[in-house]
């Protein structure tokens, strides 16, 4: 449906399934490039393309290393095990309770603005990410990290040498999940930095909605268009996720 609408012209839509179905008339790509001009759709993609990206880095680095550190203590400390249950119970907080707080506290600091959106979106995907890390690192055997303490090599240098190349499955399988919920993300970015110029291709997609209804035809080809990008990279990684979360979680 969504196909079909968006190379329809307005004037072949129904309120009726039967219409909405209907094959149209002539293939066009008017719909495409009309809603890349009303979206800005370059400017949009670059901005979708910046978060996304710098979200994937920081949470691969930070998140590895945090759940390296609480996967091999936790079993041994009771501190490490109580952090392990307060990061991973962030998953159970839904983002309504926080979104006033945050509105207030990021326009007080002054990053109610991309960087805040980024720094968010690294706190919000913490506790699914270092879940799976701690478990995906009983896969990896400690005798690996022992033989390289023999040789010589400190942690910092075993974690970045041995530990993190070893956690490639779980790489991907972070950056995927990391990547698809950011970039599908309509809140943060409405709510963190509403009043600004700066659009989310999935914010661009509020354009077609007006308080008198919804142009479906740029709408659905809108969509389209913000689909393929993050659809491409699931597709290319589609092997590593499944492999890192099958891992991760039997293990």
């Amino acid at each position: 449906m969504t196909v079909i609408i968006a190379f329809k012209k307005p004037s072949e839509m129904t309120n009726d399934v039967a219409g909405a179905l209907g094959f149209p008339a002539s293939w066009s790509f008017d719909n495409f490039a009309e809603a890349m001009r009303v979206t800005d759709f370059w400017r949009s993609l670059g901005n979708s393309l910046l978060l996304t990206g710098i979200t994937v880095i920081i949470c691969i680095l930070l998140h590895s290393l945090a759940g390296y550190v609480i996967g091999r203590k936790m079993a041994k400390l009771k501190v490490f095990k109580m952090s392990y249950f307060y990061i991973v119970s962030g998953m159970f907080v839904p983002f309504a309770v926080l979104m006033m707080p945050l509105v207030k506290q990021t326009s007080q600091i002054g990053i109610a603005n991309r960087f805040g959106v980024i720094v968010l979106y690294v706190v919000f995907f913490m506790p699914m990410n270092i879940l799976l890390y701690s478990g995906y690192l009983k896969n990896i055997p400690i005798a690996l990290e022992e033989a390289a303490c023999v040789d010589g090599a400190g942690v910092w240098q075993t974690y970045w040498k041995i530990i993190f190349p070893n956690m490639k499955p779980m790489h991907a399988t972070v950056a995927v999940l990391t990547a698809m919920s950011t970039w599908n993300d309509v809140m943060t970015p409405l709510v963190i930095m509403s009043g600004s110029d700066v659009n989310t291709l999935p914010l661009a997609q509020l354009n077609f909605q007006s308080q008198f209804g919804t142009n479906y035809n740029l709408a659905f080809a809108s969509y389209l268009l913000a689909l393929l990008p993050i659809l491409i990279f699931y597709i290319v990684c589609q092997k590593q996720i499944i492999n890192g979360v099958v891992n991760g979680a039997v293990k």
